[in-house]
């Protein structure tokens, strides 16, 4: 299994509005309801917001990985967001964030996603990948343009 197989064209957003974490968390989430993977989209913003209060999941290489836990999935899926221009993640003294992925995780966790939120954090350490999602055109909505890292 690739990172692709756990998101849809409908959940990357190539041009994030938000220039906050808060709001794009929100955003990502409204994402997640639209296609059909998160029913209470409210709950599941809250949940996400409250972790990402507790610990920022933002990393030096410009991403941020919020997440929540959710009853009733079966296999971890995200959303993914690309801004146009880098904000700050929660504090003003927070560093500059660009890309975002919002992950949905099985409740309880059965730790199955902590191989998947492994992958995604290692993409901090891939400089040409990360500058290739960073300038990719809208082509890159196609999920299987995402780096091919096994999760499982």
């Amino acid at each position: 299994m690739t990172l692709a197989d756990f998101t849809t064209p409908g959940l990357i957003v190539l041009h994030l509005r938000s220039r906050d974490a808060t709001s794009a968390i929100h955003e990502l989430s409204l994402a997640l309801q639209r296609e059909g993977c998160v029913t209470d989209w409210l709950r599941f913003y809250n949940e996400a917001l409250n972790r990402e209060y507790l610990v920022s999941t933002e990393m030096e290489a410009g991403l941020a990985l919020p997440h929540a836990l959710l009853a009733g999935l079966s296999e971890p899926i995200f959303a993914f967001g690309r801004s146009d221009e880098p904000f700050p993640w929660g504090s003003r003294e927070a560093r500059l964030v660009r890309l975002v992925f919002l992950l949905a995780v099985p409740a309880p966790a059965t730790g199955r996603y902590l191989p998947f939120t492994a992958s995604l954090a290692r993409l901090a350490g891939n400089g040409p990948l990360l500058e290739a999602i960073r300038t990719a055109t809208d082509e890159a909505r196609r999920p299987e343009r995402l780096p091919a890292d096994d999760p499982a």
